[in-house]
């Protein structure tokens, strides 16, 4: 090409205007349509209510909340299993109980059972997330942790040994599982 052939083109400052306000202007933006670029694909950026709702469901008080009456229903659940698998303990001259009284004892059973199932998922959950927070990372470290601290507080009510072994065990029990549930 030769220099004849070019022309040079200039542009009119109405025309650097428009051309600056499509770039740099005050226009109307949809925040939902900004596409942020990711290797899974694009993102659609949240809303000051749908972080709201997120904040919520991610915090302490309702995982451990929730934790606390998703194991009293597994806890009544397994409670009243137990109670109907058990045979009544009596003594062998002892009239047969009546329905009333094996009612009763499968609703003592399987309150027990949920009182303590909820007792255990609620304190499991806040201290693993107190300490999540405090650590400011999601790892298997963490459930160790609460394990340790969980089966310490449920086991000292019966002595320093058993707040020891309790710790050890529930521990170990917690390690074993998060490795189960990420791999």
């Amino acid at each position: 090409m030769d220099d004849s052939s070019r022309k040079r083109v200039t542009f009119t400052p109405e025309e650097w205007d428009a051309v600056a306000r499509y770039f740099v202007g005050n226009g109307p933006r949809q925040r939902e349509n900004i596409i942020i670029p990711r290797t899974a694909g694009p993102v659609k950026i949240k809303t000051d209510e749908e972080k709201m709702v997120e904040a919520f469901f991610e915090s302490c008080v309702f995982k451990s909340a929730l934790s606390t009456v998703l194991g009293y229903g597994i806890g009544a659940a397994f409670g009243l299993f137990t109670a109907g698998v058990n045979p009544p303990v009596t003594l062998p001259d002892a009239p047969t109980q009546t329905a009333r009284e094996v009612f009763r004892d499968m609703k003592s059973t399987t309150l027990s059972y949920a009182k303590n199932f909820a007792m255990v998922g609620g304190v499991f959950a806040a201290v693993e997330c107190v300490i999540e927070s405090a650590r400011g990372t999601t790892d298997w470290k963490n459930g160790t942790y609460a394990g340790g601290v969980t089966g310490g507080l449920i086991g000292i009510r019966a002595g320093l040994k058993a707040g020891l072994f309790g710790a050890a065990g529930f521990a170990a029990f917690s390690t074993v599982i998060d490795y189960y549930m990420r791999h």
